[in-house]
């Protein structure tokens, strides 16, 4: 896929990510939507940290504790080192991922950094929209990658915000996680306003509409995970998710949840 084919001019969530993060695989509108948002919530660069840090914990804890050798990955976004993979391989060098993502940007990247860390281990990287759950699970990136007769672990990681209640994301979900075998487990990090003060609500919600997202609260996130069995400390704030740190930000600088459960 060539760069012709990534349109600079319209922001992309997974550019503005990385500019809030630090890199430079962005775009002068990817900056200016990125610094338009943080302008409603400054901590905006906080919440991108303690986001990605909850998904190197709640894979470290997956492959770890939950024994779990396959990931498939769904909005990946740019390449930030530690990769999952980087961080499940370290712990069981056999581990397989799938990366899943729709943006020529992320492909480019993945295809020249996302190798396997390990001869053990596997990574593929699919070209894909979540608005098509079928196309992931039949994609031959996922069929020659990970056995779903085994358990695997789905990770949503700050994707969800981005569909509507229109798009049905908690079909897509279900969708998703019906295809997996018992065992299996389901991460997903989520962007909300419930701990944001009263006064900034209205102007986030508002940014978020501008940018096609959508902010939830605690309740609507729990949504994804009914039926499901929810892994200690439960639904959380990122930041204090299976996180030992004696000081870490006020839940308002983050504002976003993040779990873990297990698929029966």
């Amino acid at each position: 896929m060539s760069d012709t084919q990534i349109d600079s001019s319209t922001p992309h969530a997974a550019r503005r990510y990385d500019y809030w993060l630090g890199g430079k695989d962005n775009f002068a509108a990817d900056r200016a939507s990125g610094d338009a948002i943080a302008a409603a919530f400054p901590a905006v660069r906080t919440w991108a940290i303690e986001n990605r840090a909850f998904m190197r914990r709640a894979v470290a804890y997956l492959a770890r504790e939950a024994g779990i050798r396959q990931f498939l990955d769904v909005g990946t976004g740019i390449p930030t080192s530690p990769n999952l993979h980087e961080v499940v391989q370290e712990i069981a060098p056999e581990s397989r991922v799938v990366y899943v993502d729709n943006d020529p940007l992320v492909l480019t990247h993945a295809r020249a950094l996302m190798n396997s860390a390990t001869p053990q281990g596997k990574v593929a990287y699919l070209d894909a929209d979540l608005h098509h759950p079928d196309a992931i699970l039949g994609s031959d990136e996922v069929k020659q990658t990970l056995d779903l007769r085994e358990p695997v672990a789905l990770t949503l990681v700050a994707v969800l915000h981005f569909f509507r209640d229109a798009d049905d994301p908690y079909q897509i979900v279900r969708m998703l996680i019906d295809a997996l075998p018992a065992g299996s487990y389901l991460a997903i990090s989520h962007a909300t306003w419930d701990h944001l003060p009263p006064e900034a609500v209205p102007e986030s919600v508002k940014q978020a509409q501008a940018n096609e997202a959508q902010l939830r609260n605690k309740a609507e996130f729990e949504r994804f995970f009914t039926g499901l069995e929810l892994v200690e400390p439960g639904i959380s704030v990122v930041s204090e998710w299976k996180d030992d740190r004696s000081e870490r930000p006020d839940p308002s600088q983050v504002s976003c949840y993040g779990a873990v459960a297990r698929i029966p």
